[in-house]
C-alpha cells in the first residue's frame, strides 16, 4: 500500500529504473552495432533485432521479478543460492561492465568528435560528467531525471531521421521473421549489449536501493520491465530502420569509422549529422551513468570500501575504463566486442534467477509464473548456444 504523499516519487521512482535499463540498453554499443551490421546484413538484420527483443523479454521479466521478490541484489541472490557464487558474479557482471564501460567512453568520444572534440579529450570530459552526477547528494533522483530526458531526446531525433530516410517497411517485417542469411555474431553482441552483463540488473538495482521490492510488489515490476523493454525494443527498431533507409539507397556506404554516424549524414545531411552526434553523446554517457552505478552496486558490501568511500571508487572505476580506451583505441571495435563478451555472461546471471525463482526460502510467498519460467529457460538455452557460436566471429573481428 502506498503512503499518501509519496505516490509521485514512488513512480518517479519506477520510471526512473525504466529509463536507467532502456538508455544503458541502448548504447553506444548498439548504435554502432546496428549501423554495421545493417550494413552488411541488409534488411536480414531484423531477425537479429526481433530475436534480441524476445530473449530481452525473458530475460528482463524473470531477473525483475525474482530479485524484486526476494528483495536482494544479484550478487546477494546467488551468494544465498550457492555459498561463493555471488562473489564470483559481482567479478564476472563487474569485469563486464568495466568492459563495457571502455566502449561508452569511445561512444561518448564518437559523439563528441562530430563538434571537433579530440576523441581522448571527448572520452575524459564525459567521464568528468558521469562522476559529477553520481557522486553528487541524491544522485539518484538526478540520475532518474538525466537518464530520461536524454532518453526521450534520442528517441525523437531518431525517429525524425528514420522518416527522412525512406526505409522498406515491408521488407523489413518479411525478414524478420524469413532471413535469407542467418549469423549468430549480431544476434549475441545485440543481447550481450541490450540484457548481458550489469544491464540486466541496471533498473532492478535501481529499484532496491530505492526501498522497493517485495512479493507485494511484483505487479508494479512487471509492468516497469515490460515499458523498459518496449522502449529500449521501440528505439532498436527506429535506429534499424533509419539505417536501413539510407544503406538501401543505390551507392550509399557507411564510413565504418564511425558507421552509424554517417548514416545519419547520408539520411539527413549535415543537420542529421548534427544530431546524431547528440543522440550518441547521449546513449553512450547515460551508459557511462548506468554502468558505473550498477556495476558498483555489485561491488558494494556492509563496511567495504565501495560502501565507504563510493566518490573515490566511482572516480577510479571511469578512470580505468578511460585508460583502456587511451591505450586500445578503435572504438567501433571496442563496442561490438563489448556487447559480444557480455552477452557470454548472460546465461549465468538469467541462471541464477531462475533457479532462485522456485525457491521459497528466497522469494518467500511470491509464486514465479510457470510461463515466464519457461520462457526463461528457453533464453538461456539460445543465449548460451548462440553465444558459444559466436565466439569465432569475436575471433575473427580482432584478427
Amino acid at each position: 500500500m502506498q503512503v499518501k504523499g509519496k505516490g509521485s516519487g514512488r513512480s518517479s521512482e519506477l520510471l526512473g529504473a525504466v529509463f536507467l535499463m532502456a538508455t544503458s540498453a541502448v548504447g553506444p554499443g548498439f548504435l554502432t552495432q546496428t549501423a554495421l551490421f545493417t550494413h552488411s546484413l541488409r534488411a536480414d538484420f531484423a531477425f537479429a533485432i526481433l530475436a534480441s527483443v524476445l530473449i530481452d523479454v525473458a530475460a528482463q521479466l524473470n531477473v525483475w521479478l525474482v530479485l524484486g521478490a526476494a528483495r536482494r541484489r544479484g550478487q546477494e541472490l546467488a551468494s544465498a543460492l550457492v555459498p561463493g557464487l555471488g562473489p564470483v558474479l559481482a567479478a564476472l557482471v563487474a569485469a563486464g561492465g568495466l568492459v563495457f564501460n571502455v566502449g561508452n567512453l569511445a561512444g561518448c568520444a564518437l559523439g563528441l568528435e562530430i563538434f571537433g572534440v579530440a576523441p581522448l579529450a571527448g572520452a575524459a570530459l564525459s567521464g568528468l560528467v558521469a562522476v559529477a552526477l553520481l557522486a553528487r547528494p541524491g544522485a539518484g533522483r538526478a540520475m532518474d531525471v538525466f537518464v530520461q530526458a536524454l532518453g526521450l531526446l534520442m528517441i525523437g531525433l531518431t525517429a525524425a531521421v528514420m522518416l527522412a530516410s525512406g526505409p522498406d517497411y515491408g521488407q523489413a517485417a518479411l525478414r524478420a521473421v524469413l532471413p535469407q542469411r542467418l549469423d549468430p555474431l549480431p544476434v549475441v553482441t545485440l543481447v550481450g549489449g541490450t540484457v548481458g552483463g550489469y544491464i540486466t540488473f541496471s533498473g532492478i538495482h535501481r529499484l532496491l536501493a530505492a526501498g522497493r521490492g517485495g512479493p507485494e510488489d511484483a505487479p508494479a515490476l512487471r509492468r516497469a520491465a515490460a515499458t523498459g523493454i518496449l522502449v529500449t525494443g521501440a528505439m532498436r527498431v527506429l535506429l534499424f530502420l533509419a539505417v536501413l533507409g539510407v544503406v538501401s539507397q543505390p551507392g550509399a556506404a557507411l564510413d565504418l569509422a564511425n558507421p552509424a554516424a554517417s548514416a545519419f549524414r547520408l539520411g539527413a545531411g549535415e543537420w542529421g549529422y548534427r544530431f546524431f552526434g547528440v543522440v550518441l553523446w547521449s546513449a553512450a554517457i547515460t551508459s557511462v551513468v548506468g554502468c558505473s552505478y550498477t556495476s558498483l552496486s555489485f561491488l558494494r558490501a556492509p563496511g567495504n570500501v565501495v560502501e565507504r568511500r563510493p566518490a573515490p571508487a566511482l572516480a577510479l572505476f571511469v578512470g580505468v575504463a578511460l585508460a583502456c580506451y587511451a591505450l586500445l583505441g578503435q572504438p567501433v571495435k571496442l563496442l561490438v566486442a563489448a556487447g559480444a563478451l557480455n552477452g557470454l555472461i548472460l546465461p549465468i546471471t538469467l541462471g541464477v534467477a531462475l533457479v532462485a525463482s522456485r525457491r521459497p526460502a528466497l522469494v518467500g510467498n511470491y509464486r514465479h509464473p510457470l510461463v515466464w519460467q519457461g520462457l526463461g529457460w528457453l533464453a538461456w538455452a539460445v543465449s548460451l548456444a548462440v553465444g558459444t557460436l559466436a565466439l569465432g566471429g569475436l575471433k575473427r573481428l580482432w584478427s
